[in-house]
């Protein structure tokens, strides 16, 4: 029989890049006996970054998994990057987790990182304790870090234990919500009573947990007012409630490296974070009846799962991460997949501790693991019983913001380089591949440098192919700005027949990429041979006089020429308005366009002046600037050939909090320097 989704907690372990998640998740492996000693990072030996790529980068890249079980409780916990270029890992986190730890250093301030992943967690809906980690270091400050985090998010912020220290090292702790104070001691913690010396502190503690427990629950409030106290049994309720609701963000402190207060960690996890079973219904499509539904975490209801991630290996094959909403799958079911359309057939159901799976006869609602060797079955998929077939949403991804340009480094093995990009892409949904139809170049979209750089290596690790990225070609235009006549004439004598076409056009600014009229009398060209001075001309637009960049808004009007009856032919007008359109480019006034994007960025206040002049720099132009939750969202316009590496700089100005979207705009005249540096090259 499967766990019941009560004793199950899937819990996302999130943070900033480098705060110590890995290690914590490390920690909590071992204390569960899931492992038999604390791999190291520095080692390549821990159980979540077993990757050649985090290994040798000595940081997470890729969502990992594993199961501890606690107190007759199964802890799914998902190991998720913190660095900025990985939040398509985090959007999957977030599909699959009920709650999450947020890991922060004890530095006496909120880093980019656990301020994104708070943000990321209450936009979700998802309860979560915050974790001051690193108390073993000397420059810990637990009261400056739990001071920085109630300026950010005011009320939500509930302390509930104190740290017991020993000069600048963390020996225990007291815990103002159990009642119970512990010494750290090597074969865990050791209850003690509360250190004299603490006991204001506890006690002032206890005070606000009592009254952010009554806040949460209108029965409470009406008990502290008539009481003025609360029992411990009813603070514990209000605080859950709080939690649960997300009201209440709960503070604790340890050492992952050092596991000192990891274990008081699991026991509040176990406590205070919502099972599985209480999940809120997730929102589904009825596919019989076109309506949304929710779907109940039920053990006895039809199969209903999600993929939330999906892992590619050339040997091993593809691998399906799921969390099951509702029923229960076992090997040898046939499922329905309503994304595809198309029926799979479970052969084996794994649960997962980093890169080993262990076989499973069931997996029940509310619980993750993972099936193999599904091959119409991809992230964001459904898997659902035949009889009730539904469709969850989609997993939201971020959407790239550096582009680079994919060449393969050795000739002929292009198909090689694609054909593994687009299996990379199975497996990692935040970027994209795209051709542009304007350069003709293939695009690699990702969110970052760091990001692209690992798929570039992973493509060499999984399927041997060479990827050379490159910085995208512009596609610049070139048009022309005023009225001009221009006559090409064709004539050439070899013998017998000779070629002869005679064409005069006057050459106009349009609207339109490319116009074709005529305004021939008297049929001085004939009626057969107009069709080929516009193909002559149609066939010169790709290359301008300029630069040599496609031509547009240009329109051309076929007005006079002449002809001769043996010599003329198709041939001979075409090439004649070759010459007539090099000409009378020439002489319209032939300017570059270079294309324009529209951006929207959204960043701190403090940052917005750093960020305006940057752009000023890019020969930016500031629309205008709007306040949106506790970011000011910038609308610009800037050149295209400026922005190639803004995700970088962006970043850079904002201690990572600023982030950008950007879409076409239009082509606009570019400046005269611009031209000339595109003519040295």
């Amino acid at each position: 029989m499967g766990i019941s989704a009560k004793d199950i907690r899937n819990i996302a372990i999130v943070g900033h890049s480098g705060e110590g998640k890995t290690t914590l998740f490390e920690a909590m492996l071992f204390n569960g006996g899931a492992i038999e000693r604390m791999g190291k990072i520095e080692n390549g030996t821990t159980v979540s970054d077993f990757d050649e790529q985090e290994i040798a980068r000595k940081m997470s890249v890729s969502l990992a998994m594993a199961y501890v079980e606690w107190k007759g409780v199964k802890i799914n916990l998902l190991d998720v990057p913190g660095f900025y270029d990985f939040e398509g890992e985090f959007s999957e986190a977030l599909r699959a987790c009920g709650a999450a730890v947020v890991v922060t250093g004890a530095n006496g301030a909120v880093s980019v990182g656990a301020e994104k992943a708070i943000s990321l967690c209450l936009k979700a809906k998802k309860p979560l304790i915050i974790f001051i980690n690193g108390m073993d270091k000397e420059n810990a400050d637990y009261s400056a870090t739990v001071a920085a985090f109630k300026e950010k998010y005011k009320t939500k912020i509930a302390p509930i234990q104190i740290p017991i220290m020993d000069g600048k090292k963390m020996t225990g702790n007291a815990n103002a919500l159990t009642g119970k104070a512990y010494h750290f001691t090597n074969t865990g913690p050791e209850e003690i009573s509360v250190p004299e010396e603490y006991r204001r502190d506890y006690e002032a503690m206890q005070l606000s947990l009592m009254e952010t427990a009554a806040e949460n629950d209108d029965v409470l409030l009406e008990k502290y007012f008539e009481q003025g106290f609360l029992s411990r049994e009813d603070m514990i309720h209000g605080i859950r409630k709080g939690i649960f609701n997300i009201n209440v963000i709960p503070v604790m402190a340890g050492s992952a490296l050092q596991n000192k207060g990891v274990i008081n960690l699991m026991n509040e996890i176990v406590k205070y974070l919502p099972e599985a079973a209480e999940r809120a219904e997730q929102p589904a499509t009825d596919l019989a009846k076109d309506a949304v539904i929710g779907i109940p975490c039920d053990p006895d209801g039809p199969f209903a799962a999600q993929v939330f991630k999906t892992a590619v290996d050339p040997f091993v094959g593809k691998m399906n991460y799921l969390r099951v909403a509702r029923g229960c799958l076992k090997p040898g079911m046939t499922v329905l997949n309503p994304n595809t359309n198309t029926q799979e057939r479970i052969s084996a159901v794994y649960l997962v501790r980093g890169k080993k799976l262990e076989t499973t006869d069931m997996l029940g609602a509310g619980d993750i693991g993972a099936v193999s060797k599904l091959s119409n079955t991809g992230t964001g998929d459904t898997l659902c019983d035949d009889g009730a077939p539904v469709r969850f949403d989609p997993i939201p991804f971020h959407k790239p913001v550096l582009y680079m340009a994919v060449y393969a480094a050795v000739r002929g093995t292009e198909d090689k380089v694609f054909s593994g990009l687009n299996r990379l892409m199975e497996e990692d949904k935040s970027f994209t591949i795209e051709k542009n139809p304007d350069t003709g170049e293939t695009l690699i979209g990702g969110q970052g440098e760091v990001h692209l750089d690992i798929i570039r290596k992973k493509l060499k690790a999984k399927f041997g192919a060479d990827a050379d990225f490159r910085t995208p070609a512009v596609a610049y235009k070139e048009t022309i700005r005023s009225v001009a006549n221009a006559e090409g004439k064709y004539k050439k004598q070899t013998g017998g027949h000779g070629q002869y076409g005679h064409c005069k056009i006057r050459f106009e600014p349009c609207e339109k990429d490319f116009e074709f009229d005529e305004e021939v009398v008297g049929g001085t060209v004939p009626k057969q041979y107009i069709p080929a001075v516009e193909k002559g001309l149609l066939e010169c637009l790709p290359h301008g006089v300029l630069a040599g960049y496609p031509v547009i808004r240009m329109k051309a009007v076929l007005y006079d020429g002449s002809y001769h009856e043996v010599d003329s032919s198709e041939a001979a007008f075409k090439a004649a308005a070759e010459i007539a359109f090099k000409e009378g480019m020439k002489n319209a006034s032939p300017v570059l366009l270079e294309p324009l994007s529209h951006l929207k960025i959204a960043v701190p206040e403090q940052y917005v002046g750093d960020v305006m002049g940057d752009l000023n720099k890019r020969r930016g132009r500031i629309i205008g600037m709007d306040a949106m939750d506790d970011m000011q969202v910038i609308t610009a316009e800037a050149p295209q050939a400026e922005l190639l590496t803004y995700a970088t700089a962006l970043r850079s100005m904002t201690q990572g909090r600023g982030k950008f979207t950007e879409t076409f705009a239009r082509y606009e005249q570019a400046p005269d320097n611009v031209l000339q540096s595109l003519l040295k090259t």
